[in-house]
């Protein structure tokens, strides 16, 4: 369990004080995203070179906007940070499914593909809710004992 600390009058994370900053690679929804981020890599390689600025970068882009907005939160001190980059994650995988919907209209991905897609995005989203919901709970319990000092 993670303690509270109080830094210059702040509630803030422990993992970020007592433990590596790189840590964010053990969280769960870190791992699920990362695998649906190096999917998305391998996919695109069979897109039309002229898809290769386009829809291409897109994917790519939003694929790593996930990981990385996780990462980025788990290096803020403050619970009320990690949570708002962990909401910019969810919100890159929602980007993410929308751009595998234009992939397939173009007919560049099958059915299939974009089945398995889906449910790996979904996966994600749900490992992500479930972080943000901890995350809340510790915002939540640090006012809480800030408030009855």
């Amino acid at each position: 369990m993670l303690k509270i600390l109080y830094m210059n009058h702040y509630l803030v994370s422990e993992s970020v004080v007592n433990y590596g900053w790189s840590d964010f690679q053990n969280l769960t929804c870190w791992k699920s995203a990362h695998e649906l981020k190096k999917k998305s890599a391998a996919l695109i390689k069979g897109f039309p070179e002229a898809e290769r600025f386009r829809l291409s970068d897109q994917i790519l882009r939003s694929s790593r906007s996930v990981t990385a907005n996780i990462a980025e939160g788990y290096g803020r001190y403050h619970y009320k940070d990690q949570v708002r980059f962990c909401i910019n994650a969810r919100g890159s995988l929602v980007e993410l499914y929308d751009h595998l919907i234009t992939a397939r209209a173009e007919n560049y991905i099958t059915d299939q593909q974009i089945s398995l897609f889906h449910s790996d995005i979904s996966d994600s989203i749900l490992l992500l809710n479930g972080y943000i919901k901890y995350l809340n709970k510790r915002l939540a319990e640090t006012k809480n004992q800030h408030d009855n000092k």
